[in-house]
């Protein structure tokens, strides 16, 4: 009956190491919306500057978390969120660029 007692987070896709990473987590939740904002955006091409600069700046960070990471759980918002970035950047990149525009 012991077993009832304890929860039971070893084969779950979200386990925790029961510690707190408040800097893995921020990196996390940048990383996702700055990659929503980019991907979003990557389909207006109007906004091909936010959407390349949010895809650079969120492939940068995401990678610098999926670097410090500690638990699966930021490992598979990261690696969300650096998909978004990345289709957000390159959607950027082919509508303008960075810098499209401006100079």
């Amino acid at each position: 009956m012991t077993q009832a007692l304890r929860p039971t987070t070893g084969g779950s896709l979200f386990a925790t190491d029961g510690k707190s990473h408040p800097l893995q987590d921020t990196l996390m939740v940048v990383t996702l919306a700055l990659g929503l904002t980019a991907f979003i955006t990557g389909f207006f091409g109007s906004l091909h500057l936010l959407a390349s600069w949010a895809g650079l700046v969120g492939i940068l960070t995401g990678a610098y978390g999926q670097w410090i990471s500690e638990t699966t759980r930021e490992r598979f918002g990261l690696v969300l969120g650096l998909g978004a970035s990345g289709i957000g950047f390159f959607l950027g990149m082919a509508n303008g660029g960075l810098f499209g525009g401006l100079l």
